[in-house]
């Protein structure tokens, strides 16, 4: 009881000590997880090999994308064999006519007509794993009918990462810049989630993969029964997968801005709140040790700038200012070099404000993680 009223006698230097474990916890992982990513260099590849390579897209009801978009694929500066195929899953619109067209003058497009909804398989598996079972060659690369490769020489990148340990390759998607602080805002949150998953991979800890720009061997996807262990869930046909199939071993990454992909953000908040919700509800079938380190580094990017306010106001503002400002040279340092790399150069004078915004990002979207998933991924 002593110790106690010991302790309760000293809560300023408790709120302090508080703060300085959260900024420890937050400099850690800046330094030894993230800065490794903003000081990789891709190295080059002295094997020139290619591989043949299949590109599978899935699509409900994106006729437009699909029109404008998919030109970008098929016209790939890349000799090798490859095909592109397109799984229409059930679209009620003009897909299926637009898809043809394209057919008349690119003939290494396969067009998958599915009429038939796949009972007990909610959201995209299902007609991401027939494209599967259709491909052709062994590595297949995935991405999105409403993304386009950043470059011609996107499948020439991505695949050229592989060798014979090599089963995954990770891709980064940016969202086209547009002028709107919407979107920056989005485009601020894809950097912080590929900061992550792109860092942790260097580490030998890679937790999942974005759909829009991903790459694996079939035979990985056949080692593991496709996404059985997942099916009732109706997203995490690429980040449950990843993270399931992922090891220090088998995962690369690819940051060539030739390899990336461009994705069309949304135009609305209501619509980036519900299409970022429906993401989150994946993360709790993650690792335990996954969970564990994200939620180490979202917990104390949360409780950073309340416990920074409480030990200016309760200990020492001096003293607390300094370690704040510390961590905002080093954040400036790790994040500024990292947004070059992912050419996102705009958004670093912006890092204090969306740092802060992080703290309401959370409160946003603590609850998805407890939601169930909407059974549709359209």
């Amino acid at each position: 009881m002593m110790m106690m009223n010991n302790l309760l006698s000293h809560w300023q230097l408790i709120i302090f000590i508080f703060f300085c474990v959260i900024s420890f916890i937050q400099l850690f992982y800046l330094l030894f997880f993230f800065g490794r990513l903003a000081l990789y260099k891709q190295k080059p590849k002295a094997n020139t090999q290619t591989h043949p390579v299949s590109v599978i897209i899935c699509a409900r009801d994106e006729a437009g994308n699909i029109a404008q978009n998919l030109p970008g694929i098929l016209v790939q500066q890349y000799n090798t064999t490859h095909e592109i195929i397109v799984v229409n899953d059930n679209s009620y619109d003009d897909s299926k006519y637009v898809l043809e067209e394209l057919q008349k003058t690119f003939k290494q497009l396969n067009n998958i007509e599915l009429t038939q909804e796949a009972k007990m398989i909610p959201g995209k598996k299902f007609p991401l794993a027939i494209g599967l079972k259709s491909a052709k060659h062994e590595i297949v690369l995935l991405t999105d009918a409403d993304c386009v490769p950043a470059s011609e020489n996107w499948i020439q990148s991505m695949q050229s990462c592989f060798d014979d340990q090599t089963e995954i390759v990770l891709g980064y998607s940016p969202y086209h810049k547009q002028k709107s602080f919407l979107n920056k805002l989005i485009r601020w949150e894809t950097f912080h989630t590929a900061i992550q998953y792109l860092s942790y991979a260097l580490w030998g800890l890679p937790y999942m993969g974005v759909g829009r720009n991903l790459s694996y061997k079939k035979k990985l996807f056949y080692q593991h029964k496709g996404f059985s262990a997942h099916n009732n869930i109706p997203g995490g046909d690429d980040d449950l997968f990843v993270n399931m199939a992922a090891n220090s071993k088998n995962t690369k990454i690819n940051i060539d801005p030739d390899a990336f992909t461009l994705s069309k953000p949304a135009t609305s908040w209501k619509k980036w709140i519900a299409q970022k919700k429906r993401h989150y509800t994946t993360s709790k079938y993650y690792k335990k040790s996954h969970q564990f380190l994200l939620g180490m580094f979202s917990l104390s990017q949360f409780l950073f700038y309340p416990s920074l306010i409480a030990a200016c106001i309760f200990f020492n503002w001096k003293l607390s200012l300094i370690i704040f400002g510390c961590r905002l040279v080093i954040q400036f340092l790790i994040y500024g070099k990292t947004l070059i790399k992912l050419n996102e150069k705009d958004l670093i004078p912006l890092i204090p404000f969306f740092d802060i915004w992080m703290f309401f990002y959370y409160l946003i979207f603590a609850t998805s993680l407890f939601k169930k998933p909407s059974p549709a991924w359209k």
